[in-house]
């Protein structure tokens, strides 16, 4: 099905929440990656989310001020909000459930944000971005929630008929 072109590297980027209940935008440019007339694409491995608070190593407790939960989701397709688990476009996401009572969880949702250790194993994007959502049920004052998102991916080339059916069932997750 694929073909590597490169070892596995890693993307990141930083997602700043600062408002509770609204939803926090950040891209990932991909377009140095991927190559529609070579059939090239980027492969994701695992993605792993790293809250963090206001400042680099602060607790993310400290920012979300009280008990709250934060969401953080990577989409292929913008969406513009946070999507269910069952949209086509979901790449990978990620939650930290704060109770003010102790009680701290950090979790992956459904998808496993890890595709395995084969070859073969991961996702396929063909788009030229990917998008981060983030959201948070409730925010200090003058406090910024921190997510760092670390795709880990390599470049592929993909058969003719494998890219085709890739981006048909990309352009198909966006209707």
């Amino acid at each position: 099905m694929a073909t590597k072109k490169t070892s596995m590297f890693t993307l990141t980027e930083r997602l700043s929440i600062t408002a509770a209940a609204t939803d926090t935008f950040a891209t990932i440019d991909l377009g140095s990656y991927v190559d529609v007339g070579d059939r090239q694409a980027l492969q994701v491995h695992s993605v792993d989310f790293i809250f963090e608070g206001t400042t680099a190593g602060e607790a993310p407790t400290l920012a979300m001020g009280g008990s709250a939960f934060a969401n953080v989701q990577v989409t292929d397709l913008n969406r513009g909000g946070l999507v269910f688990s069952d949209d086509r476009a979901l790449v990978a996401g990620g939650a930290l459930n704060y109770d003010i009572d102790a009680f701290l969880s950090m979790d992956t949702n459904l998808y496993p944000d890890n595709y395995g250790k084969g070859a073969e194993d991961g996702r396929y994007v063909v788009n030229d971005q990917l998008y981060i959502t983030g959201q948070t049920t409730a925010i200090g004052a003058a406090k910024t929630l921190n997510v760092t998102v670390r795709v880990n991916a390599s470049i592929v080339s993909l058969t003719a008929k494998d890219f085709m059916a890739i981006a048909i069932q990309s352009t198909a997750a966006d209707n």
